[in-house]
């Protein structure tokens, strides 16, 4: 396995949002997790940018159905494809290639009595463990920063597609510039070298066959998120100090907060990107 790979699952299986974080939560307020819903974690498994809120935006772009088949590509703990079963009653394949997070995906979606509708894999966005148009739309959210082809994973979105399948996805994109050190701290520490801008994004899927259907610049609402998500990841010091270490805590605080003033300073964005395959 190669160093972004190895670092991106060091990055997740070391991040403040976890499995262990997640029941603490639900006890704290009273909920059992022995006796779980859907409705109970959905306000705490949601590691993206805004919650069930943004789920149900990008689902209604995506214009999915009871009876479609959805693959949600690095899934993480597998909060949206858990939430989209729920909510609207498909079936929903995870993949991801960090395997902490596939196993709590797969514990977390036991508990509130989802296995039925949704499996989760252990693989690579770029060299996807599907046959060719296994799935009618295929969605993610805030994971492509970490691969650096993204060529190949769009390639794969599109391969894995029906005819005529939707595939909606929002990601961090580059606005202006970054200079020489800020690139090197992206790749060495958010592991999220090569940021694509949103024209090379919607060029990639030119290529590959997939016409653009919507196109949404979140980066205000973004940048507002993630000031408060950093205040809240402060807000879990104490948990993060006691898991993984002081150490670990200080450099993640300095890593989150670097991230955060790109936004804040204009150079990295968001988008909500929609295309159908022809």
């Amino acid at each position: 396995m190669n160093k972004q790979k190895t670092g991106v699952i060091q990055f997740y299986d070391t991040h403040p949002i976890n499995e262990d974080e997640i029941l603490a939560k639900l006890r704290a307020r009273g909920d059992d997790p022995d006796k779980l819903t859907q409705d109970q974690l959905k306000d705490f498994d949601q590691d993206h940018y805004g919650g069930i809120d943004v789920v149900d935006a990008l689902a209604e772009r995506a214009g999915i159905q009871a009876s479609h088949h959805v693959l949600d590509v690095c899934s993480g703990m597998g909060g949206p494809a858990r939430w989209l079963a729920h909510r609207i009653g498909c079936r929903v394949t995870g993949l991801d290639f960090t395997l902490s997070r596939v196993e709590a995906a797969r514990r977390l979606t036991r508990r509130v009595g989802l296995d039925g509708r949704v499996d989760f894999r252990h693989g690579d966005a770029t060299a996807m463990p599907f046959e060719a148009g296994a799935f009618d739309v295929a969605i993610s959210q805030e994971a492509w920063l970490h691969v650096p082809d993204k060529k190949a994973v769009i390639r794969e979105c599109a391969r894995v597609l029906k005819p005529g399948g939707t595939l909606a996805f929002t990601d961090v994109t580059l606005r202006s510039p970054l200079d020489a050190e800020e690139e090197s701290r992206m790749a060495a520490e958010m592991h999220a070298p090569g940021v694509a801008s949103v024209d090379r994004y919607l060029a990639l899927l030119r290529d590959n066959g997939l016409q653009l259907a919507g196109n949404e610049d979140l980066s205000a609402m973004w940048t507002d998120t993630l000031v408060k998500r950093l205040a809240m990841y402060r807000g879990l010091r104490d948990t993060t100090v006691a898991k993984f270490g002081q150490a670990h805590f200080a450099a993640w605080d300095r890593t989150y907060s670097f991230f955060v003033g790109l936004f804040t300073t204009g150079k990295l964005g968001g988008a909500r990107i929609v295309a159908h395959k022809d």
